[in-house]
């Protein structure tokens, strides 16, 4: 007996999950997109509960999702946790937006606060980083659409 993926190579058809069609780019870029908005939502959430690792965590995911969805939809390659950068980097090019290159570090830094002692982690600071992906989440998204 085969799997799906294995009988749909054989067959030359994509394999597919339900009714996700799991190679199609449109559709990834999109679930990326998803994704990023609700860890910007969680962030919030986490950072009114007082879980700061977690606020943090979940707005570097958000702009990791987002740069994602860029990626895929660009023709970029973003497999390692430095090509965040080289996406960025591309967006600025593509966009001429002065503003992704300090809000790609702000991101940067939210991931920075995971390897920090709570003590270390200022909350409003936090805030304001996540009001910073929020904005870097609205800047990239329409280079997330096909």
């Amino acid at each position: 007996m085969t799997d799906d993926a294995t009988q749909h190579e054989s067959n030359g058809t994509a394999p597919e999950h339900g009714d996700w069609r799991l190679d199609d780019d449109s559709i990834a870029a999109a679930d990326y997109v998803a994704q990023a908005r609700e860890f910007l939502e969680h962030s919030r959430a986490y950072l009114a509960d007082g879980r700061l690792h977690q606020a943090s965590e979940k707005g570097w995911g958000a702009a990791a999702h987002l740069a994602k969805a860029v990626a895929l939809t660009q023709g970029w390659r973003y497999e390692t946790h430095a090509d965040f950068s080289v996406v960025m980097n591309h967006a600025y090019q593509r966009l001429d937006d002065d503003r992704i290159r300090p809000l790609r570090s702000v991101a940067n830094e939210l991931h920075s606060n995971f390897y920090r002692r709570k003590r270390f982690l200022d909350a409003r600071a936090i805030g304001d980083d996540l009001d910073s992906v929020s904005e870097l989440v609205n800047l990239l998204e329409p280079l997330a659409t096909p």
